[in-house]
């Protein structure tokens, strides 16, 4: 069972313009927007805008699922960090869309694919659990 009282709790305006490292403590990029349903207010995903250093992928943003999404304290600095555990590769392959063109309602294909993409269950598929 969950420990309510270990749960970290984060407005969504001190997540987005955070810095995103992957498990090699690379900065990947930083996170452009949380995105919301309407319905329940749950997070669906965050827009996560890559670093160019990281990838040459400078006007792509990715949907990020926010279960794939790690907060930690970093041991050198003491600070929360969000981690996302995923390569170069990986994330040069992850579904996204272009900067200029976000994607409209309904998104359910861009959150399918994200989810798809990094193994977590969407939402309707939680429900039928």
């Amino acid at each position: 069972m969950e420990n309510p009282d270990a749960t970290i709790l984060l407005s969504a305006s001190s997540v987005v313009g955070t810095n995103v490292k992957n498990l090699r403590d690379e900065d990947v990029g930083e996170i452009k927007e949380v995105m919301l349903y309407t319905d329940t207010g749950e997070v669906a995903y965050a827009v996560l805008s890559v670093n160019s250093g990281f990838l040459n992928l400078g006007s792509k943003y990715f949907a990020v699922p926010w279960e794939a999404l790690s907060f930690v304290r970093a041991q050198s600095s003491g600070e929360e960090v969000i981690t996302l555990d995923v390569d170069k590769e990986k994330l040069e392959n992850s579904p996204g869309f272009d900067q200029k063109e976000w994607p409209v309602a309904p998104q359910s294909g861009v959150i399918a694919a994200a989810f798809k993409y990094y193994g977590v269950p969407t939402r309707s598929q939680r429900r039928s659990l």
